[in-house]
This record gives structure tokens, sequence and C-alpha cells, in this order.
């Protein structure tokens, strides 16, 4: 009678390890399967910290733009009149061109930095689905911001909010090719231009916070959560 309950026991336990070794088999085929698919239909080679990067360069750029405001509040080195006012917007743009670029350039090189550690082309159909969604929103805010500047030359107080409004919406349209968790980094960008539109005067701020600090925090994140660990 003991044999009997020995031998049963280790069927037992022999086909209970057969079923959590076919179960883990199972779990890793579809990990396996799931991310396939993510490779195929998201671009993941997107870093954290090229979001960080972004964000610090922001935060240097505002600087830099509220010493020329400074400057041109207390004419020094600026003309007065309109001809200051002219100058101070073409130091401007050309600081926000500048930092635009920069910020983009640290982007690229982080990107495709993740790429080469996990093997994946950076340039493919999901890349180039991802930059085509990114970008219009993104044109389309710029020619508006540009038409503004020239049709209405009074309406300085807007720019900042249609910059984060028309950035926020570009993240939340080319979310569905890359992390879904840059979709909430949209919401934050949208809401945050919004409530800068009732703020005039301080839109210098909201400008830093929403492309310098919230880019650093989203940065962070998901350095953390999809990048560190590998």
């Amino acid at each position: 009678m003991k044999f009997a309950n020995l031998i049963f026991l280790f069927n037992f336990e022999k086909q209970s390890t057969f079923k959590m070794t076919t179960s883990e088999e199972q779990l890793n085929a579809l990990k396996d399967i799931r991310q396939m698919m993510d490779r195929s239909t998201r671009f993941i080679s997107l870093s954290g910290l090229s979001g960080v990067f972004a964000g610090g360069i922001a935060l240097i750029g505002a600087y830099f733009a509220n010493q020329e405001i400074e400057k041109f509040i207390g004419k020094r080195g600026y003309a007065y009149g309109v001809q200051g006012e002219i100058d101070l917007e073409f130091n401007l743009i050309k600081l926000g061109l500048i930092v635009l670029f920069v910020a983009l350039a640290g982007g690229v090189l982080f990107s495709y930095r993740k790429s080469q550690q996990d093997n994946l082309p950076i340039w493919d159909k999901t890349s180039k689905a991802l930059f085509v969604n990114l970008m219009t929103p993104l044109i389309a805010g710029g020619l508006f911001i540009i038409a503004l500047l020239i049709n209405h030359p009074n309406t300085y107080s807007i720019i900042a909010p249609t910059c984060l409004i028309f950035y926020g919406l570009a993240l939340i349209n080319a979310s569905k090719f890359t992390f879904s968790d840059i979709r909430y980094l949209g919401y934050l960008e949208v809401i945050l231009g919004v409530i800068c539109m009732f703020y005039a005067g301080y839109d210098l701020w909201f400008w830093a916070f929403g492309f310098g600090v919230l880019h650093i925090i989203y940065g962070l994140v998901m350095y953390f959560k999809y990048e560190r660990g590998e």
C-alpha cells in the first residue's frame, strides 16, 4: 500500500512539473510573440535619456531667452521702438531654432545608440510612420505661429501656449507608433498650454516647465521603466 502511494506521489509530482514547465514555455513563447509584435508596430528605440537631454537644453534656452528679454526691457544693446522689438523677436527665434536643433540632434543620437544596443533598425516603416504623425501637427503649428508673427505682431503672449498645445497634439498623434506613455506627456503639454493662455506674462515660465521640466521627468520615468534593467 505504501509502495502504491509512493508511485502515485511520484507520478503526481512528475505531471505537475511537466505542467509547470509547459506553462512556463507557453508564457515565454507568448512573451516573445508580444515583443516581436511590438517591434513591428512600435518604435521602441526611443530613449528616455533623449527626453532628459531635450529638457535640459530647453531649460538652458529658457534662461538665455529670459536674459534677452531683460536686456530688451533695460534697453541694454537694444534699440528703442519698433526696431528693438524686431531685434528681440529675431534673437528669440534664432535661440529657439538653436535649442530645437540641439535637442533633436541629442534625441537622434540617444535613440540611435539604443537601437544599436537592441539590434534594431532606427529607420524603418514604423519610425517613418512615427515621424510623419509627429511632424504633421508640428509643421501645422509652426506655420500657424509664423502667420501670427507676420499678420498679428502684437500677439506674442499666445506663441508659447500655441507651441505647447501643438507639441502636445503631435505627441498624442504619434503615441500609437511608440511607447504609449508618451501620450500622457502630450496630454500634460496640451493642458499646460491651455492654462498658459489665461496667464499672460508668464509664458516663458510655462514654456520652460513644459519643454524643460516635464521632459526631464518623462525621460527619467521612461529610462527607469524600459532601459534601466536592460
